[in-house]
């Protein structure tokens, strides 16, 4: 039997931490690089402290968004403004806030003198044609090169894409020659409103961007869709677009608005005055209307464009959401 070895330790002796707990503990008061790098900037966290930096930072901002508000909105109000302001004050006092008084019979001579609820409608009726065919032409040329993936898709993306690259101009000729003799239906298409909604869906901006959103759904989806039975119609109905708030709420904006806003191809288009937009006909009557009667028109013509905005701006502004539509 061997003797049994007893070591003894001095009382005054440190007692030593074990390796892995000294470097644990390391870790714990070390900062991450990698958070910390995130986090800085320009002005580090000392530097916000600073009672002069917070200051500064006040003012820029308030600054920043007076600038904003001033050179966005401030048109816009000049304008309502000066639609209910007699002209006379207009002319001599632009920027004074009804120094003589509200006319707030501009509006209705804007609106029966002038007939413009006629021209109102009739851009109301263009805008919502040009944006039927958009989203028609948009839609389903986005879900075939998407979703169905053809063999010859890239070469239909290349060719769409190409398209972007050719100034419009150039095309005037040839699509009012197209709009004035149509293959296949044998009578011109001027003076109708065809003649502006079918050009409207050529539109190649709309259908990459909606097919880039579109490629941006997990394809999981469109296999468990086609697992439970349905077909390429079911699944562009039920599937696609309820998912597609956002890009929908996008195009459409961009398709009323310029819609709203067109003015030379409608002038060339549209030579009947009966079925004149507001952008063909208000420049027509401008020499020959008040001021005042012609700055309620505008702002007449305005409206529409802001409600549809602010009807749209959560659409427009939220993101797709699509991040849980795929478990696991």
């Amino acid at each position: 039997m061997e003797p049994r070895v007893t070591t003894t330790i001095p009382a005054d002796l440190p007692l030593q931490e074990p390796v892995a707990a000294k470097s644990v503990r390391r870790r714990a008061r070390s900062p991450r690089p990698a958070e910390d790098a995130t986090d800085r900037g320009i002005l580090g966290q000392a530097d916000r402290r600073r009672t002069g930096v917070r200051t500064g930072n006040v003012v820029i901002n308030v600054v920043l968004g007076a600038a904003l508000v001033v050179t966005g909105l401030l048109p816009l109000l000049w304008l309502a403004k000066s639609a209910i302001t007699p002209t006379q004050d207009t002319l001599t006092m632009p920027m004074r806030i009804f120094p003589n008084g509200v006319a707030w019979s501009n509006v209705t001579r804007a609106w029966n003198d002038v007939h413009i609820q006629d021209f109102f409608w009739n851009t109301i009726w263009m805008a919502a044609g040009e944006w039927a065919v958009q989203m028609i032409v948009a839609t389903t040329a986005g879900f075939a090169l998407a979703v169905l993936r053809p063999r010859y898709g890239r070469v239909l993306t290349a060719l769409v894409l190409a398209t972007l690259f050719v100034p419009a101009v150039v095309l005037l000729v040839p699509l009012y020659l197209t709009v004035l003799h149509p293959p296949l239906i044998g009578h011109s298409l001027i003076n109708t409103f065809w003649a502006v909604w079918l050009p409207a869906g050529a539109s190649a901006f709309n259908v990459l961007l909606v097919m880039r959103f579109f490629e941006s759904i997990p394809r999981e989806i469109f296999e468990a869709a086609r697992t439970d039975g349905a077909g390429n119609f079911r699944l562009f109905w039920s599937v696609v677009l309820p998912m597609s708030k956002p890009i929908l709420g996008v195009v459409s904006i961009f398709a009323i608005n310029a819609a709203w806003a067109d003015f030379l191809w409608p002038n060339l288009v549209l030579m009947d005055i009966g079925i004149q937009p507001l952008s063909v006909r208000l420049p027509q009557i401008q020499s020959s209307t008040d001021l005042g009667v012609y700055l309620a028109s505008l702002t007449i013509a305005s409206l529409i464009p802001v409600a549809i905005f602010l009807v749209f701006q959560r659409t427009f502004l939220s993101g797709a959401g699509l991040g849980g539509a795929v478990k696991g």
